[in-house]
């Protein structure tokens, strides 16, 4: 950067580009046509904005062209049209018509804003949400999947966000996305670059992460029927007095660190169901698998303690967190799903538990991460390993545990993020990765979305040993139908930024997998309310030209229906009932004392994430038998050793 004088304070302080850089940029406000939808990328002053495409002109074009005939025949300016419905509708046009119908949009809804109802969702829609979070009140951090969603801006910017924090990170390749920008906001209409803050006010209510903003975004700003409460075991622990963050070697240490304990999940469920007068959340148990677990100092039986306290709907693991005990004492670690020493015990504890399925139906739903893990795990990459989230241990337990249902969360996409290496293997762009096709047992070949393609093949039952080069998975000799993939983070990161890739994973998934087991989750809130998700979901439709070429299905009406709400229903065991928004009490949450400082649910979410004191698992219940043994120990009653029966002479 040169040495010449900037003023304090200014954009031009801010900006990493030299002055020779800035002499060839322009603020972005003096772009002298705001499209609803980016039109060329907008770079935050980190790095050179790429001159704007030739396709990106198309679409500026033919924005203006269609807004401007719009704007005439209903009087009114194209400013005035643009910043309405039918604006964004003209967007979904234009881009329709440069990039491919990726979506339903219609004429209509240029003129019409109760044309919208045609082609977005119906109010009938049931949705299951099968991945939200939840951050504890007592963290209060920014957050960079928000940053990541929420594109350049002074949010970001205030948050310590300067540059999209997984382009060109941990592994991806850095570059732009299909609508050539390198950080594209993914849902303006509720995550504008200038708002809401990150992370937000540090109450129960407000905070931007928190209970009170969940109620808010998920049951009232969108039409989330029911949603499952989540929680990652991935936290490293700091030591007291500071020192460098590792792996913990008990629970408590791991409970600590996490942003939402198994326990604190479970009692945000309970909550919102108080609240609602009905099951409109449920909640996730943690798994922590290996034999030291099952002997935890604090808890005994960490898994059993659970299912005693928190009676969990379904559980959550992790294979790429530290949170496997081989033997009491030692330093966690990553696992695999088809580990007989370390895993197969905590899966032999939930199935013990069988008659949780009498109130939980869903206690079998094993939900696991798999994928967003870029770094290492190219082909041949160090971390291409189950522990880090590649499917080769699916063919052995899903076929050992054949009563649990897998739901693999992420579709076990492998791209952290920023799915452009996707993009590039599935055009055979510079860069791609051999092999960029997936052959199955039939000899049908599709393109090679790492991990993704191969976990669909899996559960079809048509993946050939070796077809991936660095894979050790073995073939999938027969249809694995309690293999189920979800979508959350994988198609946010997807169908705005890259909807390419987006189009060939659905179709994939569709293909091989079929329409019964796919399930949606948003992953909200780090990505603002899941109505923006919703919306694109039931509107995205996968391009003729795409689907006739590789032989996908039809993404069809009653398919959406399934993925956004049907599929999970049934795994759940609930009854597909719709919900207007608000109703239920929900309404009413912001009154709610527990919410306030010092309420019930902000001591629990302010708290250390368990209820204390801890009665580990297999210790004396305080009964009448208890208090008898007591009494007995303190007279120094002496045991009666006299036998009954016989002895050898």
């Amino acid at each position: 950067m040169s040495t010449s004088e900037r003023l304090p304070g200014s954009r031009e302080e801010d900006a990493w580009l030299s002055d020779e850089q800035l002499e060839r940029c322009a603020p972005a406000e003096a772009e002298p046509f705001q499209a609803p939808v980016p039109t060329r990328m907008v770079s935050n002053g980190e790095y050179m904005p790429h001159p704007q495409t030739g396709k990106q002109k198309h679409v500026e074009m033919r924005v203006k062209e269609i807004a401007d005939s719009a704007a005439k025949k209903l009087g009114i300016t194209r400013r005035q049209f643009l910043q309405g419905t039918g604006g964004m509708a003209a967007s979904f046009l234009a881009m329709n018509e440069v990039y491919g119908a990726n979506f339903n949009v219609s004429q209509t809804e240029l003129f019409e804003p109760a044309a919208r109802e045609e082609n977005g969702p119906p109010r009938d829609l049931f949705v299951f949400d099968d991945q939200t979070h939840i951050v504890r009140s007592s963290r209060n951090t920014p957050q960079g999947l928000r940053a990541l969603a929420q594109g350049p801006g002074s949010v970001s910017t205030g948050g310590g966000y300067t540059f999209n924090p997984f382009n060109g990170m941990g592994g991806n390749p850095a570059g732009v996305d299909e609508l050539g920008n390198a950080w594209t906001t993914w849902n303006p209409a509720q995550l504008g670059p200038d708002s809401p803050p990150n992370p937000g006010p540090p109450t129960t209510l407000l905070g931007e992460f928190h209970l009170g903003e969940y109620i808010k975004r998920l049951y009232l700003e969108a039409q989330t029927t029911v949603s499952i409460i989540s929680n990652a075991n991935i936290a490293l622990f700091t030591p007291p007095g500071g020192g460098t963050p590792g792996p913990a070697t008990n629970i408590h240490d791991s409970l600590v660190s996490e942003i939402l304990t198994g326990w604190q999940t479970a009692q945000c469920r309970d909550f919102i169901n108080r609240l609602a007068g009905s099951t409109r959340a449920l909640a996730h148990g943690q798994i922590y698998p290996g034999p030291g677990n099952t002997a935890d100092p604090l808890f005994g039986d960490f898994t059993q303690w659970q299912i005693d306290n928190m009676q969990p709907d379904s559980w959550k693991g992790y294979n790429v967190a530290f949170a496997a005990s081989s033997s009491p004492g030692l330093p966690f670690a990553r696992w695999r799903l088809d580990d007989e020493q370390i895993a197969y015990p905590t899966y032999e504890i939930i199935a013990r538990n069988r008659h949780q399925l009498k109130k939980r139906p869903g206690f079998f739903n094993i939900c696991i991460h798999k994928g967003l893990s870029a770094n290492g795990t190219q082909p041949g990459g160090p971390n291409n390993t189950p522990d880090f989230g590649n499917p080769d241990d699916m063919v052995k337990v899903a076929t050992d545990w054949p009563q649990f249902n897998w739901i693999i969360y992420h579709s076990c996409i492998r791209p952290s993020f920023w799915v452009l290496q996707s993009l590039q293997d599935i055009e055979n762009r510079p860069g791609a990765m051999d092999p960029t096709m997936l052959t199955d047992s039939d000899g049908h070949s599709v393109p090679n979305i790492r991990w993704s393609t191969q976990l669909a093949q899996i559960a079809a039952g048509k993946y050939v040993a070796g077809a991936e080069p660095t894979s050790t998975s073995p073939s999938s000799t027969r249809r694995l139908r309690n293999i189920y993939a979800e979508l959350g983070t994988t198609m946010a990161s997807m169908i705005v930024t890259f909807p390419t890739v987006w189009a060939h994973l659905i179709g994939q998934l569709l293909y091989y997998m079929g329409e019964d087991n796919i399930v949606f989750g948003s992953d909200s809130l780090w990505y603002g309310g899941p109505q923006w998700q919703i919306e694109a979901l039931w509107r995205f439709q996968i391009p003729e030209s795409i689907a006739d070429k590789w032989d996908y299905p039809e993404l069809t009406r009653a398919a959406k229906r399934k993925i956004l709400g049907l599929n999970s229903a049934r795994l759940y065991g609930l009854p597909a009932a719709t919900f207007r928004y608000g109703q239920g009490g929900l309404g009413a949450y912001t009154a709610a004392p527990e919410l306030q400082p010092g309420g019930a649910m902000d001591n629990v979410l302010r708290g250390v994430g368990y209820p204390t004191p801890v009665v580990p698992v297999g210790s004396l219940p305080e009964d009448r038998l208890s208090r008898l043994r007591k009494w007995a120990d303190e007279l120094a009653l002496g045991r009666n050793n006299t036998r009954r029966g016989w002895i050898r002479a």
